[in-house]
């Protein structure tokens, strides 16, 4: 006898993670956390540590430059965003109007935002990092960026996603860092 569970195939991913993203805000003791929440694919809850003063930061420079720069969409940000592999919250996020209709269900997204933004903590590991930008890519992204621990931008577009580029397709004026705190 197998000591492993068969468990069902989750037919609809993005129905299953909005239901559980649902299920999750509305729920009272996780409210009184002050970690980021996201969830596997099974929607089990992965709770990471509260961001750091430098991290704080960046996110607040990176969305008001990218709503200053490109105030035709929406900026956001702790952006939930449903993929393959469960809920996963971008740091910052650039959507057009038109994508913020078609992706939004309830309070998440079915389709990533335009430009995903990733802000690097020192608790990060590799995997986890390159994970998610092929989650972001694989959920529609056109760009993936990264935040370095010293504010150092890299800009990874669709078409080479795994070579970091000199500047952003978008959004050509960001600049290459984010100032240090």
């Amino acid at each position: 006898m197998s000591a492993l569970l068969e468990l069902k195939p989750i037919t609809n991913q993005h129905a299953f993670n909005t239901a559980r993203w649902e299920e999750l805000l509305a729920d009272p003791a996780l409210a009184r956390f002050d970690q980021r929440i996201e969830t596997d694919r099974y929607g089990t809850i992965l709770m990471s540590p509260p961001p750091g003063v430098d991290h704080g930061g960046w996110q607040s420079d990176a969305g008001f430059i990218l709503r200053t720069l490109m105030p035709q969409g929406r900026t956001l940000t702790e952006c939930p965003i449903s993929t393959s592999e469960g809920v996963k919250a971008a740091d910052v996020v650039w959507i057009s109007r038109a994508r913020l209709a078609k992706a939004r269900r309830k309070n998440l997204l079915v389709l990533a935002p335009e430009i995903c933004v990733e802000i690097l903590s020192p608790t990060n590991r590799r995997g986890e990092i390159e994970e998610k930008k092929r989650l972001y890519f694989e959920g529609g992204a056109k760009e993936v960026w990264m935040v370095g621990l010293k504010g150092r931008m890299n800009f990874f577009l669709r078409d080479d996603p795994d070579t970091a580029a000199r500047h952003s397709g978008l959004c050509p004026e960001f600049p290459g860092a984010l100032e240090a705190l």
